[in-house]
């Protein structure tokens, strides 16, 4: 009998026995987890969810969390300015072994379900509601932020540039000369160039 089930966005087709690496779980080596997002059971009669399988379950043994291979990003930009970066990657992963597969009941098993990790490794912290005055605080100073500084003094940056930048949570020179290389690769809204980094670390000190 094989299941498939669906973990960290992925599918697995596995069966009692098998070992998988699977994105990091929020659980300690040793402890029994409980995978309740099953697709398909195969076998004799096989089962097709819609799209989960009702009552179906696979579980798992945590054997230990590992890293994956390190991922290297390479970044080179030849002309005007020939600039380059590089960052590194390394993917938290979780080692388990299937240890058994039901075909019902498994609400009912009283095992932990699997369920991914906060990124730093930690749980999640519960959602909690600001209070007037961090609200108030945190409105105020990015207001201040803008008023202070004008990102259209960067050499390269335009209305438009800067206009990116401010719907990024850029909108200081402090700001900006703050981010690290991944905070910069993750932006989406404008390509940060290095040399703004460098001239808004100079204009943050006045």
């Amino acid at each position: 009998m094989f299941a498939v089930l669906k973990t960290g966005g992925k599918q697995y087709k596995v069966q009692a026995g098998d070992v998988l690496r699977v994105e990091k779980l929020a659980a300690d080596a040793g402890e029994k987890v409980q995978f309740n997002d099953v697709l398909m059971l195969g076998g004799d009669a096989p089962v097709v969810g819609a799209p989960f399988v009702e009552g179906a379950g696979v579980q798992a043994e945590v054997i230990e969390q590992i890293k994956g291979d390190k991922v290297i990003k390479f970044v080179k930009r030849r002309r005007k300015h020939s600039s380059k970066r590089t960052v590194g990657h390394r993917q938290k992963l979780t080692l388990v072994k299937i240890t058994d597969i039901l075909a019902s009941g498994a609400d009912k098993s009283g095992i932990k379900a699997a369920t991914g990790s906060a990124p730093a490794g930690e749980a999640a912290p519960a959602a909690k509601k600001p209070t007037a005055k961090k609200a108030e605080a945190k409105a105020e100073a990015p207001a201040a932020a803008a008023a202070a500084d004008d990102l259209t003094k960067l050499n390269g940056v335009g209305p438009a540039a800067a206009k990116k930048l401010a719907e990024a949570g850029i909108e200081s020179f402090a700001a900006l000369a703050a981010l690290s290389d991944e905070q910069i690769a993750a932006i989406e809204t404008v390509k940060v160039k290095p040399e703004w980094v460098e001239q808004a670390k100079e204009l943050a000190k006045g």
